[in-house]
Parts: C-alpha cells; structure tokens; sequence
C-alpha cells in the first residue's frame, strides 16, 4: 500500500504553506505618509472620531502570533503583528445598538465588510507592524487591518476609515463574486453565483 502523506490539521483545506509573503492587492501601492495619514472612525457611533498616526501609536500596543490565510490559495505560518485591538477602537467610539457591520475603508478606493462581532475577536488589530518592522507599503503600510480568521481580502490594506452600520454593504471584492463570510476553514472562497455571472 503505498505512503499516504497526512494533511497538517493546522493548515484550511485547499491551502498551501508559503516562506514568503506574496504582493496581492488592486491598483498601484499608494504613497501615503504617516505624518498626514488619518484614521477616520464614523456611523453609527456615539463618538465618532479621527486618529492621526501618533495617537494610533499611543493607544495600548497589542500582538498576534499566529497563521495568515489568502483567498488565492497561500498560507504563511507564524506571522507576528503589533497594533491596536479594533476592541479599543470599539470602546472609544461606543457604537449604537443598531450597528451590527464595519466597513473598512482603503485606498484605490477598496472597502470590505464584517460583522461587528466578528471585529470583536480578541485578535483583530489595527496593525502597524510586522515581523518587528513598520508595515511595508507593498504589504498594506503604514496601517491595515488585520482578521485572521479570515481569507486575508477581508484585512484591507492602507486602512483609513471604519464605518460602522445597521446593514451589511459588500465591498470590492464581495460584489465581484467573493464569498461574504470567508471562513478558511469552511473554504468560503467564492459566493454562490448566478448562471448570468460572469
């Protein structure tokens, strides 16, 4: 009988390990700078506000340790992440209880949607660091988001803005075909489309 080799129970179905970090993203890397870059906390919240690239620093540092998934079929291990808990962002910005979603805003003018109770997971951040260094550009710097959980699309990169809303709203992927939820481990790559798509 021949060797069947084991699939890793710590790799989602259909994944592969990558050592590196593939460049994944639409349109051209923007150049945005720090000291001009603004957070832009609005919707449905009793408090809406903006954070400049200092105040973000200044909020309480937290990490991930851990895997990152790509819709495209890649899985990078033991990742490293410095940020702030969107938990953080949450408590200063008090949502009202008809906010149930976040729409995270981007350049190239890129939007993805969660529930806001998936946002809640304890290891969703507000990153600014990986792997000990600022965020590279070409990765998504000087902020993105970070939903690990997620196929990586939902972790927008060049982060400026947090809407939260009382409805869903599909972003730039989610409205071209991409599965709404995008769980790795459920293999939620693609909605269910019709014969019409495409």
């Amino acid at each position: 009988m021949p060797f069947l080799k084991q699939k890793d129970p710590t790799v989602p179905p259909g994944q592969t390990v990558t050592d590196g970090f593939p460049v994944l993203h639409v349109g051209d890397v923007p150049p945005i700078d720090p000291k001009t870059w603004r957070l832009r906390v609005f919707g449905a919240v009793e408090n809406p506000f903006e954070l400049t690239w200092d105040e973000l620093r200044a909020m309480p540092a937290s990490e991930y340790r851990g895997d990152i998934h790509c819709v495209t079929r890649w899985t990078k291990k033991n990742t490293y992440w410095v940020g702030v808990k969107f938990s953080e962002i949450v408590a200063r910005a008090k949502p009202l209880a008809e906010a149930k979603y976040v729409i995270q805003h981007a350049d190239n003018d890129y939007t993805t949607n969660l529930p806001l109770a998936v946002m809640l997971d304890d290891d969703v951040l507000v990153a600014y660091e990986f792997d000990g260094q600022p965020v590279e550009p070409i990765h998504g710097g000087p902020v993105r988001m970070l939903v690990p959980k997620k196929y990586f699309w939902k972790s927008a990169k060049w982060l400026h803005g947090l809407e939260f809303k009382d409805r869903d709203e599909k972003g730039f992927w989610e409205v071209r075909g991409y599965n709404n939820d995008a769980d790795p481990w459920k293999e939620e790559r693609y909605a269910d489309l019709p014969a019409w798509f495409g």
